[in-house]
């Protein structure tokens, strides 16, 4: 997803690059990257164009996708423990969960990370990937 954030050589938008390109720069096994590319595509956040010239592509611009939307539909929900889930809650069965000191401790590392991944845009991590490029002289 980074990778297809990035502007295209040719100035165009969308970036869109074929699965083996992808696999070699990422350094992913193609089978495993298809298996990626299909569920991201089949949540929404990419699309592909078949034949000649064809590949993937994002499916909205990379300031709207956030790294929440892709771990989410990557790893499922964010929380470290079940009981502290907005999505997939599940008691943790202490005896009382709401004075619990580890759920309450859990629930402000689950709300940390969603305020990092819900702000985050691609456009954002390849701002600051091509910032530190440039600082240390990397194309």
């Amino acid at each position: 997803m980074i990778a297809l954030a990035e502007p295209a050589p040719n100035g165009d938008a969308p970036q869109m690059m074929q699965i083996k390109e992808i696999s070699l720069r990422e350094n992913i096994s193609v089978k495993f990257l298809e298996q990626i590319l299909l569920t991201l595509k089949n949540a929404g956040l990419l699309h592909s164009k078949m034949g000649v010239g064809g590949g993937y592509y994002l499916a909205r611009s990379a300031g709207e996708i956030t790294l929440g939307q892709i771990f989410r539909v990557l790893d499922g929900p964010v929380a470290p423990i079940k009981c502290v889930s907005q999505m997939a809650y599940e008691p943790c069965g202490c005896p009382d969960e709401e004075t619990c000191g580890l759920r309450l401790v859990m629930g402000d590392v689950r709300n940390a990370i969603v305020d990092i991944l819900d702000r985050t845009t691609l456009a954002d991590v390849n701002k600051r990937q091509n910032a530190i490029r440039r600082k240390l002289g990397i194309k």
